[in-house]
């Protein structure tokens, strides 16, 4: 089987399928991740196929756009391996990634441990942070029609899966509920190290965020 040639197919195929996709959730994101993923792969033994095509396919239905439903997004990913003739085990594997990548409060145990999963994670939680992270968070902000900021209502930590997904808090609350504990949560080392300077830029923006809001600068 040419897995290279089943890679261009699912970059193909994610690209047309997220054409409309909200600006943080587009093919731009996955693009990224997948560049991630290759970076972090290349200091890990791990295979780099399911590396790849977990990558690509890691977000192609967002329960977030779907209802809260987390069943699409492998239903099309099997799918789409299939009428490729991926392997069963390989396709498996990837579906596993898919189902276990989210952070979804960060309190729910992974049911399922690979270090393909760990590479992929790290990748997409790597865009989640930084300048990427925090123009992603206000657009997804903007997209629920949410309030920038509001200095009454506090973050809420410790959240359960369904607080999670069904918040509606002020989009800066989101840097305390995700951004800012992802730096503690990464898998791999050379996740860790890139996630080090990112954390720092967002704490350099939020010093700046409340100086602003004070009229102090």
């Amino acid at each position: 089987m040419n897995y290279s040639e089943i890679v261009n197919k699912t970059i193909l195929f994610v690209k047309a399928k997220l054409e409309n996709a909200e600006g943080g959730h587009d093919w731009f994101h996955i693009e990224r991740v997948y560049k991630n993923a290759l970076q972090i792969a290349d200091g890990e033994v791990c295979d780099n196929t399911v590396v790849k095509l977990g990558a690509l396919l890691h977000d192609i239905a967002d329960s977030k756009f779907h209802n809260g439903d987390e069943t699409i997004g492998p239903k099309i990913a099997r799918e789409f391996l299939e009428s490729e003739n991926v392997d069963e085990a390989t396709i498996q594997h990837i579906i596993n990634i898919i189902e276990n990548i989210s952070f979804k409060g960060g309190n729910t145990e992974k049911l399922f441990i690979s270090i393909e999963l760990n590479i992929v994670q790290d990748a997409d939680r790597l865009d989640a942070i930084g300048a990427i992270g925090i123009a992603r968070m206000f657009n997804y902000g903007g997209f629920k029609n949410r309030p920038l900021y509001n200095p009454k209502i506090a973050p809420k930590l410790r959240m359960s899966k369904e607080e999670y997904k069904n918040s509606e808090a002020p989009t800066l609350n989101h840097f305390y509920e995700k951004l800012l504990l992802l730096k503690d949560k990464m898998n791999t080392k050379t996740g860790k190290q890139i996630a080090q300077g990112r954390h720092q830029f967002m704490m350099t923006f939020l010093s700046q965020f409340y100086a602003e809001w004070d009229g102090e600068k």
